[in-house]
């Protein structure tokens, strides 16, 4: 027995050249026990057959909205409740727009309207259209709407271009259809709050304050994270970095809407507070972009920003049963991590140094201390991501021994 076995899942296929790739990912799923139905639009058609899809999931494939047969008992709405996971592969930029959109004019539209089940999307484009504005802006929306996404990859694509836009490959969505549905590791069943990157606190519309955070270990903690099965909600700040697939993540800007997403996040049972929020903002942000004038320097005035460890880790109602802090310190990093863990109140504080010296700001690598009320763990200096992994496994343990 697999961990699909048993569960029903809706496979929508959308028209674009990676369709011939839903055939074998039809296979992969059926070979894990999943029992899949497919939805194919129009312009899927183009590329694939029904009767090919059909043959593979040895039932019928659906095509039309208007079919007398299926929809004599609404069969819109029986293929949107009648699964455990709608897949969409490929998800076209056409489709991923009607789906922010709302748009209901066809069958697999109306579909993915009409269904309350998780959805899981594999995007696959051209690269010019995946990079595009208005692509971008839909999958911001869907992401907010709880839509998972896993993919696109860098690579080839049909049009002898390279570069991001390519579907993710059929082992890639069925483990991630796996993660969604069969939860297993050591976070299983926990709920996982992550912030991550930096803040941008505005001077005016064009300047703002923030912390030098690439985000790159903060991301690597929610994959990693997802990846020991639990539920992840990554809170972000401004990144450069692709969200991870597998994790609900909520785009902010300023210290203030990352507070708000935390809360709104709760309850959790672990909260990682990776970010480097901004300390201060200016209280009297311009609302015009600041001019100089004849060499007078401006006028700012700083506040402080809401601490949000602190805030999180106080809580009398929803506070996370295991909070972990990040201490970024240039000087005196354990005894500073020893301070910050009594005056915020979390459990665990992980720190590490950022002098320039060391290239932990924006590098790949990490060289971390572990700081509990009990005594100092150091760690070798490690890629972010096995740092990540570490992390997460010493998590999960913690969570085990805090069992009844």
């Amino acid at each position: 027995m697999t961990a699909l076995s048993g569960k029903r899942i809706l496979l929508v296929i959308g028209g674009g050249i990676a369709a011939y790739k839903s055939l074998d990912l039809i296979r992969r799923l059926r070979e894990r026990g999943a029992s899949v139905r497919c939805v194919l639009t129009h312009g899927a058609q183009q590329f694939i057959t029904p009767l090919a899809a059909s043959a593979l999931t040895g039932q019928r494939s659906h095509t039309d909205l208007f079919d007398r047969e299926d929809e004599a008992d609404i069969g819109h709405i029986r293929l949107a409740r009648d699964a455990d996971l709608v897949v969409v592969a490929p998800a076209t930029a056409n489709l991923m727009a009607k789906m922010a959109g709302g748009h209901a004019d066809d069958l697999a539209s109306t579909m993915l309207l009409a269904t309350t089940l998780p959805i899981l999307i594999a995007p696959a484009m051209n690269v010019r259209m995946w990079l595009h504005p208005a692509t971008g802006r839909n999958l911001k929306t869907l992401r907010a709407d709880g839509v998972h996404v896993v993919g696109p990859n860098d690579g080839a694509m049909a049009e002898a271009e390279f570069g991001p836009g390519r579907m993710a490959e059929p082992l890639e969505i069925a483990a991630a259809a796996e993660r969604l549905l069969v939860r297993t590791g050591p976070l299983a069943g926990k709920h996982v709050i992550v912030t991550s990157g930096p803040t941008h606190e505005p001077i005016d519309p064009v300047r703002y304050i923030a912390n030098r955070s690439s985000g790159k270990q903060g991301h690597a903690i929610a994959k990693a994270a997802a990846e020991a099965g639990a539920r992840v909600t990554l809170i972000s700040g401004p990144v450069m970095l692709p969200d991870p697939s597998g994790v609900t993540t909520v785009h902010v800007e300023s210290a203030r809407e990352m507070l708000q997403a935390v809360e709104k996040a709760l309850p959790a049972d672990i909260g990682i507070f990776a970010a480097a929020v901004a300390d201060w903002r200016v209280a009297n942000a311009g609302e015009q972009k600041i001019k100089k004038k004849d060499g007078a320097l401006p006028n700012l005035s700083l506040t402080e920003n809401p601490d949000i460890l602190a805030t999180i880790s106080h809580r009398t109602e929803n506070r996370p049963p295991l909070m972990v802090g990040f201490a970024a310190e240039t000087e005196h990093v354990i005894e500073h991590a020893r301070q910050k863990l009594a005056r915020k109140g979390c459990d665990l504080i992980v720190a590490n140094d950022v002098s320039s010296a060391g290239g932990v700001m924006g590098g790949d690598s990490n060289t971390v201390h572990l700081v509990t009320a009990s005594g100092v763990e150091t760690w070798p200096t490690l890629a972010k991501s096995d740092v990540a992994a570490r992390l997460v496994e010493r998590l999960g343990t913690l969570m085990g021994d805090a069992k009844p």
